[in-house]
């Protein structure tokens, strides 16, 4: 069964080194493709993706699943100094609302309340 290469997580982002735009995929790192524009660039990364993933199947091998295809639990382990622990729950107290919640809005941005 043939994987979507569309379903990948593309970025296309500016090289100052090689003065080109680079086409990225997140689940492919090693892989990227050079071009004039950011339109090329995307073209140029998919074909690569493409032909990664055909190259993959022909020989027997599983390619990633893509980002978008994976579940999340929304939950993760963060390891952090006892001080730095200490400050934000400090701050969480302070604040009346929980350290999840805090460090959640801290994560994403957001503000607190």
């Amino acid at each position: 069964m043939s994987l979507n290469s569309d379903r990948y997580t593309y970025r296309i982002t500016w090289s100052e080194d090689d003065r080109e735009f680079v086409g990225l995929c997140i689940e492919f790192p090693s892989l990227s493709w050079l071009a004039k524009n950011p339109e090329a660039a995307l073209r140029g990364i998919r074909r690569v993706v493409r032909k990664a993933v055909l190259d993959m199947e022909n020989d027997g091998e599983s390619a990633p699943t893509p980002i978008s295809g994976k579940s999340y639990s929304g939950k993760f382990v963060v390891r952090i100094p006892p001080e730095v622990h200490r400050a934000l729950a400090i701050k969480a107290a302070e604040e009346g609302i929980s350290l999840n919640r805090l460090v959640s809005a801290r994560l994403t941005g957001l503000p607190n309340g």
